[in-house]
């Protein structure tokens, strides 16, 4: 026998966002959006003991397979509520928008999707002793929702078999872990009216780490012309991945080039997939480095080699013809930010140790940025707390594991010698700034030293930038 919780959303619905800035709806909840519903639930009558006892028993046990039904997902239009809370101010404006008719209102949305059967369970593979199974159940029942305060729900614990689920089972996102009720528990103490959730662990605790791109890296080292400053190589890496799209379409493939290459999907939109990835080579991290570029790398997802991407190896060579005097293949970019020419050759067996993907991909537990970090959203409160569980979530979305955010420092300052701060020191002029790819230059820009708490391979590239060589870290070791 196993432990089966049963899930029936009474309006025919679930509201209920992915991520805290995604538009997509979370079907179905992950388990560690069920267990904060049971959390709340506990705390709310009262925290009972014998209660805590049976939600520590469940946070210890292997993720549940997920038994739900297929979804069709309602559009999230764009809707103007009053936000939560207003910024403390002495002015007397401040408390005028606290009425009715003078409050602001801020775009939101709401994520919503209806399943086609509204009763969906989760199973764990262990069934509890008899009083912990009863205190589980006297939890569930008291749960009223999970996701929006909108999406109602009736929860049961119930003994059952994965085996006479009627939907198939799907792997967790986000599975619960030994000492997640105390995180949760130390959130709603930090700020009881708003606590700050942060996700569940996207990996097992004991599992091995989780694997890196591939170390199959095409570097290309400069041969001639005028290489950007550090800071501008991000616009630089836009216009390589144009080169090679422009490749793609001169061997007639234009209406065919892989989403793994464009980083858009068959609709035009933005790919949710990992795709290819550019970054600069540049000389940092070693005794008296100063940041200079000497080339940059196409770096292939995870578990994918450069061959498996198709016609990657036509449309290169079509854009990077064999120059006889070179006597190499060497690819020739225009266009800004490049003062003129810049010509790029495939480095081969170089001895530049700045060319060398080793420092991005040995595993090691501590990782600082070179380029900065592009944060995944805009700053709500812009504390020290929200801009470590931000870095935290931009390696969790990068597929590495969620690090402890006491385990990160950020800063303007970068760990490594010779990269650039995130932003100009004081009296520095404008121009020393980072050149941003437009959809990105609003966001925030930070360096981050990041303890994983154990060893993980690289690369670690995190944040919005990440595939254009913004948010690229460098393994350090002590």
């Amino acid at each position: 026998m196993s432990l089966v919780l049963e899930i029936e959303f009474l309006t025919g619905v679930c509201r209920a966002a992915r991520e805290p800035a995604s538009d997509e709806p979370d079907w179905p909840p992950q388990p560690d959006r069920v267990f904060s519903a049971l959390v709340s639930a506990w705390a709310a009558r009262g925290q009972q003991r014998e209660e805590r006892t049976a939600l520590e028993w469940l946070e210890k046990q292997a993720p549940p397979a997920v038994h739900a039904s297929g979804h069709v997902a309602r559009t999230a239009p764009d809707v103007f509520v009053p936000p939560n809370d207003l910024k403390f101010s002495k002015a007397a404006k401040t408390y005028i928008k606290v009425m009715p008719d003078r409050r602001p209102r801020q775009p939101r949305r709401f994520p919503v999707t209806r399943p086609n059967d509204p009763v969906m369970t989760m199973v764990w593979a262990q069934e509890p002793e008899p009083k912990q199974f009863e205190a589980l159940k006297t939890v569930a029942h008291h749960i009223g929702y999970i996701g929006h305060s909108t999406s109602l729900v009736r929860c049961r614990f119930m003994r059952g078999s994965a085996e006479t689920q009627s939907h198939p089972g799907t792997r967790a996102r986000r599975r619960v872990y030994p000492g997640r009720l105390a995180e949760l528990e130390q959130a709603h103490r930090m700020n009881p009216m708003r606590p700050v959730i942060a996700p569940g662990s996207a990996v097992p605790a004991d599992s091995s780490p989780p694997p890196a791109l591939s170390p199959d890296w095409l570097v290309l080292e400069t041969i001639g012309g005028a290489v950007p400053d550090l800071r501008a190589t991000a616009l630089v890496c836009r216009v390589l991945r144009k080169a090679l799209m422009c490749g793609y379409r001169r061997i007639g493939l234009a209406d065919a080039i892989p989403e793994i290459v464009s980083g858009h999907d068959p609709s035009g939109r933005p790919t949710r997939l990992p795709h290819l990835a550019f970054a600069p080579m540049a000389f940092s991290g070693f005794p008296y480095s100063d940041g200079r570029v000497f080339g940059f790398a196409l770096i292939p997802p995870a578990r994918t080699t450069l061959s498996d991407i198709p016609g990657f190896r036509a449309a290169f060579e079509k854009v990077a013809p064999y120059d006889p005097g070179e006597e190499r293949r060497v690819l020739t970019l225009e266009g800004a930010p490049l003062w003129g020419p810049l010509r790029l050759s495939p480095a081969g067996a170089t001895t530049k140790r700045s060319l060398s993907p080793d420092p991005y991909v040995t595993a090691t537990n501590v990782w600082a940025s070179v380029t900065p970090i592009v944060l995944d959203r805009h700053l709500k409160r812009k504390d020290d707390f929200e801009l470590r569980e931000l870095v935290a979530s931009a390696c969790e979305n990068a597929g590495l594991s969620r690090p402890d955010p006491d385990r990160i420092r950020t800063g303007k300052h970068s760990a490594i010698e010779g990269a650039p701060p995130a932003r100009p020191l004081a009296g520095e002029p404008h121009w020393t700034r980072w050149k941003i790819p437009t959809p990105l230059a609003s966001r925030p820009l930070l360096h981050a030293v990041i303890d994983f708490g154990r060893e993980t391979p690289g690369p670690v590239m995190l944040g919005a930038g990440r595939f254009t060589g913004l948010g690229l870290c460098r393994g350090l070791r002590g």
